[in-house]
């Protein structure tokens, strides 16, 4: 089954931190710096854990260069 998400990251933050602002809407915080696709990889690897799916299951889907993001997840 695919799992659509709306994601805000904000980069550079002190904290990971997720959280739920609506169904299939979230904002999390990670730590990277938005530079050479460092937040991106974090952003994946806090999915694959909340979801309890492999890294490879998780894709983003528009919004890879932008803080508002979709993606897709397949649990």
């Amino acid at each position: 089954m695919l799992l659509k998400i709306q994601v805000k990251v904000k980069p550079n933050a002190k904290q990971q931190k997720i959280e739920e602002i609506a169904e299939n809407h979230f904002k999390i915080a990670v730590k990277s710096p938005p530079t050479d696709g460092k937040a991106n990889q974090e952003l994946i690897k806090i999915l694959a854990q909340r979801f309890n799916v492999p890294k490879s299951h998780i894709s983003i889907k528009s919004g890879v260069s932008s803080r508002n993001k979709l993606v897709e997840i397949d649990t």
